[in-house]
């Protein structure tokens, strides 16, 4: 009898110990904002991960579709070549050329239609033997349901093809976790060699908690 209460007693404790801890988490969830941006600090972000954890929280799946338009000569560049090898403008691959970018996204492929956000970054002709961009790129959004979220993505743009595709790295807010791909299509391309103003397709299915 004296074992049967003292397991009795140990198991309502135990009990009594989950309850508190789920009621604490259930304060930290409601506490924290719906999108998580770069101002939490590192407690908070580890609050987030110990939360995903205990609820088992499931991916969810994320399409994007948008355009991003880049300009590399004319009036309001969004690009520019910050370094160049001694054979780039020998190479037929335009090898050593390094550009950074800040282009806009828009929900349409005029420029003028509604912007979402801007795609950082940089991209290195970095193929001896095709033309092929090695790119480090960061897509973030600015208006609407993903506004203060990054998608970064990291991978090689083969662009003279019609669909390329490219992994999602990682993310930020909304995206932290991310993982999933890219697709790439050229919509419009202007005059040069390599291409100086040009606008992108993109296509984006991203999983994230």
């Amino acid at each position: 009898l004296s074992i049967s209460l003292s397991l009795s007693h140990t198991h309502t404790h135990m009990e009594m110990r989950r309850l508190s801890l789920f009621l604490v988490l259930c304060s930290i969830v409601l506490a924290m904002p719906a999108v998580y941006g770069t101002a939490q600090g590192p407690k908070e972000v580890e609050e987030w991960f110990q939360i995903q954890k205990l609820r088992r929280v499931k991916e969810k799946v994320t399409k994007l579709h948008f355009y991003f338009h880049q300009k590399l000569n004319g009036e309001n560049l969004t690009a520019a070549t910050v370094a160049k090898a001694n054979m780039t403008d020998t190479s037929p691959t335009f090898f050593g050329l390094v550009n950074v970018i800040d282009n806009p996204l828009t929900v349409k492929p005029r420029r003028s239609s509604n912007e979402i956000g801007r795609v950082k970054g940089l991209y290195a002709a970095a193929s001896l033997e095709e033309v092929a961009l090695s790119c480090v790129l960061n897509f973030v959004f600015t208006k609407g349901k993903y506004n203060g979220s990054s998608l970064s993505l990291l991978g090689n743009d083969p662009y003279r093809l019609p669909v390329r595709e490219m992994p999602i790295v990682g993310g930020s807010g909304v995206f932290r976790l991310a993982r999933g791909v890219a697709k790439f299509r050229t919509y419009f391309v202007g005059l040069g060699a390599p291409p100086q103003n040009v606008t992108v397709e993109v296509d984006i299915v991203a999983l994230h908690y």
